[in-house]
């Protein structure tokens, strides 16, 4: 018999939550197949079978939380899946060789169990979190998926379909468990927080109650850096094979003005200042997860086909889930863009340890003065930059942010930022 053992994930990730068993007690497994879905802090893994056989127990239920190092499933390498099916009913069957025709019957009724998936179907994060706010049971949702695993899209096609309603009496009886409501006769629905929610929750209480955080703003003309895309975009696709996009842009002022304002690259520990001498540049994509923070490694390093290429991988990575947890590890600074959800204004939180996350908003045209007598129509954009005021004076937090203004309103020098 082996035991599978919940793998090593991060260094600072010492459990995680059963999101999903992939496989079904009695079915046979693969080495290095896919075997059970595991929901952490920062993303889902997927654990493997390290030897090949026939699963004979989990000893772990969706939902229950479990350590790095706990076992969760048995294996036995000698099974397979033929004979896996009547192991249960051993006893019955020796004693009477002649009733093997019999007994074969209930056999062929076990087998098709693991490939309908009625207990646990396949299904990808995605899905599984919209079920279960909406109370569908995922058994009863159509999929065209050829190996039946159910992905968002089913889920929201079957909210479309008549016999949604049918399900609609599971989100009240989770609401009845706490039976104190003083309005228990109106409609409500209780979401678990999923693991990874849960984290965002507390890391961002943590952040703000262990930072002195404060945030300055300033605003960007984005005439230049519009035009520049006006005139380059086409010539700049066909030969990289990637959009020129604003975050190359704000990946490159950020760079250029934490060069000159090294603290805003830094983190605290105990009584010491770590100032970093690398720039991994965290962007903040939203997933129907939650808001994950994946890292541009080096991106002083990179130009600006580079750092748009690496931020369209991540950002696809992080929609399919397909993040590693060494593509959300480190970083140095955050960006943020809340424009492109039509934020005009807010207030980003820093993404601790870090000091210095920097907030992009909406591109909103609007009257300037460009002079005592003249005013034009520009394309103007609020920034905002949050930072750690323990270590980030006023002087040096106005000055960057200046600093990326003066940069981007003149985004040709950002070529000779080094």
């Amino acid at each position: 018999m082996i035991e599978i053992k919940v793998p090593e994930l991060a260094e600072s990730i010492t459990e995680g939550t059963i999101a999903q068993w992939l496989k079904q007690v009695g079915e046979q497994v693969n080495q290095g197949e896919y075997i059970a879905e595991l929901e952490t802090d920062k993303v889902n893994v997927e654990i493997t079978a390290e030897h090949s056989g026939v699963i004979t127990e989990f000893k772990k239920e969706p939902g229950d939380t479990v350590e790095v190092g706990e076992v969760i499933a048995v294996i036995d390498e000698s099974g397979s899946a033929a004979s896996a099916a009547p192991a249960a009913p051993k006893e019955e069957a020796a004693p009477a060789p002649a009733a093997s025709a019999e007994k074969a019957e209930p056999a062929k009724e076990a087998e098709p169990a693991p490939a309908t998936g009625q207990d646990r179907p396949l299904a990808s994060p995605a899905a599984r979190k919209l079920a279960r706010e909406r109370g569908i049971d995922l058994s009863a949702v159509a999929t065209a998926d050829p190996l039946g695993r159910v992905r968002k899209q089913d889920v929201e096609t079957h909210q479309t379909a008549p016999a949604a309603p049918q399900k609609q009496p599971a989100a009240p009886q989770q609401a009845k468990a706490p039976a104190a409501s003083s309005d228990s006769a109106k409609p409500v629905e209780r979401i678990k927080m999923s693991r990874r929610r849960q984290t965002i929750a507390k890391r961002l209480v943590e952040s703000q109650q262990t930072a002195a955080m404060l945030t300055t703003f300033n605003e960007v003309d984005m005439t230049a850096v519009m035009d520049l895309r006006k005139r380059r975009k086409d010539v700049f696709l066909e030969k990289n094979g990637v959009k020129l996009g604003f975050m190359s842009f704000f990946t490159k002022a950020v760079i250029g003005a934490l060069k000159e304002f090294p603290l805003l690259n830094a983190e605290i520990q105990g009584d010491e200042i770590l100032v970093k001498k690398y720039y991994d540049i965290g962007v903040a994509v939203s997933t129907d997860e939650g808001l994950v923070v994946p890292v541009v490694r080096d991106a002083d390093r990179l130009g600006f086909a580079g750092i748009e290429r690496e931020i369209g991988e991540l950002g696809k990575k992080a929609r399919d889930n397909k993040l590693a947890i060494s593509d959300l590890q480190g970083g140095t600074f955050t960006i943020t863009n809340g424009g492109v959800f039509g934020s005009l204004w807010s207030t980003p939180i820093l993404n601790a340890p870090q000091v210095g996350i920097l907030g992009m908003h909406k591109v909103q045209w609007r009257p300037v003065a460009i002079d005592q007598e003249n005013f034009e129509n520009r394309p103007m954009m609020y920034i905002a930059l949050s930072y750690d005021h323990r270590i980030v004076d006023g002087k040096e937090a106005v000055s960057f942010l200046v600093k990326v203004k003066q940069l981007l309103e003149d985004p040709e020098s950002l070529l000779l930022e080094g």
